[in-house]
């Protein structure tokens, strides 16, 4: 009986302890010292309203904006998982070369970087590699009315380093990238 007990203790004791005060801690610390990390690094517009995340990836449609990676997802973070096909898939195989064909045409001659047409793993990543960017910006300059030199620059604004200069690759957030464009040099309308 008396080791029933202790163990019943034990389990409120580090219930509480776990599962309440060290949660509603750490909660507070982070809001308290990194509160827009904290918080989903949400972007909002001048008005206060919400845009996105700088974290999760959006569908851009537009001729006029950057694209980024594929999502199996379909940008949904309910869903976030990648497609789990293999890479001998036949489906995975037809959507990729549907894809890079359909690139080809915007851009006759050019390599399609991978990124362009592989999804993620989460199927919700944000950035694009800066070849996907510079892929892309022939189509964005003529329909934004800009010139490729000028994009490219602020393309190379917008290209983040490798973390702490030795992790991952150099990207580009699409999202922030295409608000700045919005900014900037707004549609032609």
């Amino acid at each position: 009986m008396r080791n029933l007990v202790t163990a019943i203790l034990m389990t409120i004791v580090t219930t509480i302890l776990l599962g309440l005060i060290y949660p509603l801690v750490v909660t507070g610390l982070a809001q308290v010292i990194f509160p827009h990390q904290a918080n989903g690094q949400l972007i909002k517009n001048a008005d206060g309203a919400l845009i996105g995340s700088r974290l999760i990836g959006q569908s851009f449609s537009s001729p006029g904006y950057f694209r980024g990676r594929p999502s199996a997802a379909g940008y949904d973070a309910g869903a976030s998982s990648g497609s789990n096909l293999g890479p001998t898939n036949q489906k995975l195989i037809d959507r990729v070369k549907a894809d890079v064909g359909r690139l080809q045409a915007e851009n006759p001659g050019k390599t399609v970087p991978i990124d362009l047409v592989t999804t993620s793993a989460s199927g919700l990543d944000p950035h694009i590699s800066p070849a996907g960017a510079e892929f892309q910006v022939p189509r964005v300059a003529r329909e934004r009315g800009m010139t490729e030199a000028e994009l490219r620059s602020i393309v190379a604004l917008h290209t983040e380093g490798r973390q702490f200069g030795f992790l991952g690759e150099p990207r580009v957030n699409v999202l922030e990238l295409n608000l700045d464009l919005d900014n900037r040099k707004p549609m032609k309308r």
